[in-house]
């Protein structure tokens, strides 16, 4: 297998999966591109610019696409963000660049930069050229990476343009992380992330897998390079906490995703609960849908507009067909072996605004299958003390404490970025995150080497 299509040749996705999940927002032509990269008013200063985190040159590339210079847009993506064709896809755009799109203000359209940067990055690998980058120089110097997602890939093409020779570990068979595992195959399809990684391959960065991270591997780790970065992201999803939750037909909303992207989830029940309110509960609840289900429900503690989803996540569940009960909590689940039902209690909101249960409010909902996506455990426990050794980096309620200008953590050879460290973000977080560690990281090396 040759080292440019070794991870995209191990897509699973099936015809039916295809069909199910068309793009969210589809692929430009030429005959739809030019004519909306030269609606851009090429901005000085350009807003849309400084509401992306990785901070891409949007008037530049959009301009190059606009003149028929696709090779020169990608590159122009590339050189703030690696990850630029998951992040045309992946990214709420609705909220970062078009959302400060200057047409706004004129009550237009903003120009529908995501688009046309996956039309851009589309070029570049259709036409199988490979990154408009070369690895530095060797520096002799080595990172080792926990995690193969955003942040740790990010990080990892830093340090190779810089000679730096970098190592990832993840748990699972693939690199990728959430883009890989847990983004919508609407919005991110496994086979594109796949596709990217292999680009980034191509700069020399070295993927161990299934290889899963403890105390003890971290040591050797450690010892064999010169310094570490942690993004390895968030771990399990919490539980509800109520009996009957290892029954059949309880899983996660990052399982029953990764399920169906891998291949192993082909068909959903006829009714499904979904618990939580997040951007993942959303892409759980319309994967469901389209799974066949044919009764989605969303519970959720408080009203719609406590909701951490975006609003246009909400509305196009909506659309999807996914219905919502707010003001529900869930106190039981109903069955014997399998998931039948899950019980519900109304709240209300008390005198000092905190949700009481309403008194005789019991509610019964009949269902086949509960996903739960109510937010995600630390995964740091590897890096807290053990016996009388002193943990290995600041900890704060289990997130990685960082600069945040350069990565760095209380242990001048530990970096981190990604959920880790924030708790949950965006994937373009993750990539911003992993790109200044990664610049951090070749700096702190210098350094080390000018004292030596």
């Amino acid at each position: 297998m040759s080292q440019t299509n070794r991870f995209q040749e191990q897509s699973p996705a099936s015809p039916e999966i295809v069909l199910r999940f068309p793009d969210l927002h589809p692929a430009f032509d030429k005959q739809a591109a030019v004519p909306e990269a030269n609606r851009c008013l090429y901005c000085f200063d350009a807003p849309c610019m400084q509401a992306c985190p990785t901070h891409i040159d949007v008037p530049k590339f959009i301009k190059k696409i606009a003149s028929g210079n696709l090779m020169g847009s990608a590159k122009t993506i590339l050189d703030a963000n690696i990850l630029g064709a998951s992040c045309s896809r992946a990214c709420p755009v609705q909220v970062l660049c078009e959302g400060a799109c200057v047409m706004h203000r004129y009550n237009k359209q903003p120009i529908q930069i995501g688009r046309l940067q996956r039309y851009a990055m589309d070029a570049l690998h259709a036409s199988g050229a490979p990154l408009p980058f070369a690895p530095g120089e060797d520096s002799g110097a080595s990172v080792a990476l926990i995690g193969g997602g955003p942040a740790s890939l990010s990080c990892a093409a830093e340090l190779r343009r810089r000679g730096i020779r970098a190592d990832i570990y993840d748990a699972r068979p693939l690199p990728g992380g959430l883009n890989t595992y847990g983004i919508a195959e609407y919005k991110l399809t496994f086979e594109a992330s796949l596709r990217e990684i292999d680009m980034l391959a191509q700069l020399g960065v070295n993927f161990h897998f299934n290889t899963t991270i403890d105390a003890e591997k971290l040591e050797e780790l450690e010892a064999s390079h010169d310094a570490v970065f942690l993004g390895m992201g968030l771990g399990a999803i919490h539980r509800l906490g109520v009996a009957g939750e290892q029954m059949q037909g309880m899983t996660n909303a990052l399982d029953f995703i990764a399920g169906y992207k891998s291949g192993s989830i082909t068909a959903a029940p006829a009714r499904v609960a979904v618990v939580g309110a997040g951007n993942t509960a959303i892409d759980a609840a319309n994967a469901a849908v389209r799974l066949g289900a044919t009764e989605v429900h969303m519970i959720y503690r408080r009203g719609p507009e406590q909701m951490s989803a975006f609003d246009f996540e909400y509305e196009h569940a909506k659309q999807e067909g996914v219905k919502f009960l707010f003001h529900v909590a869930p106190i039981g689940i109903s069955g014997s072996e399998k998931v039948e039902g899950l019980e519900l209690q109304k709240l209300e909101a008390s005198a000092d605004g905190s949700l009481v249960p309403l008194q005789g409010s019991n509610v019964r909902l009949p269902t086949d299958m509960i996903i739960l996506a109510i937010g995600q455990s630390t995964h740091t426990d590897f890096l807290a003390a053990v016996e009388d050794r002193a943990e290995k980096v600041k900890l704060e309620r289990g997130r990685i404490v960082i600069d945040r200008a350069s990565g760095q953590t209380s242990n001048p050879k530990y970096f981190a970025g990604g959920d880790c460290t924030n708790g949950g973000r965006e994937v373009v977080d993750a990539v911003a995150d992993g790109k200044r560690a990664g610049v951090g990281i070749a700096t702190w090396l210098e350094g080390e080497n000018a004292n030596a």
